[in-house]
């Protein structure tokens, strides 16, 4: 299985993902693992635009990868793209194999709980979150390779 790199950016695609980790990684495509997105051609173009040349990108709905990586298994570096905690948990347990996972962007709105400055959840969210660690998923925050990471684990108690 060639997953090098699991995250959840609210934001997808954009300049410090693609930048950043996809050369820290030496990512060779990008799976977006997300029911609406999966959906929508508009937005998948847009993805596509956003990467950087020579990367591929598709989008998935999260419980039909799950089936896919059963009989097809992944040969190039792959990043995977997530929007929030809880199509991470689908895909957990949908059989997609997520060992450790950066949180980067889950931007704060109102009906959301921050838990960093870069952060925020839903109860729903939170509830995913706790499960991936019971999972034994390492959860760490980390905007940008740079940065210091945060362990999930520090901020959720």
């Amino acid at each position: 299985m060639s997953i090098v790199f699991s995250r959840i950016d609210d934001r997808l695609i954009h300049g410090q993902v693609v930048t950043t980790w996809v050369n820290m990684h030496h990512v060779e495509q990008i799976i977006v693992l997300n029911d609406k997105v999966a959906g929508d051609k508009t937005q998948k173009s847009i993805l596509t635009m956003a990467a950087p040349q020579g990367i591929n990108v598709r989008a998935f709905p999260v419980e039909k990868f799950g089936e896919i990586i059963k009989r097809n298994p992944i040969t190039r570096r792959t990043m995977l793209l997530f929007t929030t905690s809880e199509d991470v948990l689908r895909a957990v347990e949908a059989g997609v194999p997520v060992e450790a996972l950066n949180v980067g962007g889950m931007r704060f709105q109102e009906g959301r709980e921050r838990l960093t400055k870069a952060v925020a959840v839903t109860p729903a969210e939170r509830a995913a979150f706790e499960s991936l660690l019971a999972k034994g998923v390492d959860v760490t925050i980390q905007m940008v390779p740079n940065d210091e990471k945060t362990n999930l684990k520090e901020v959720l108690s």
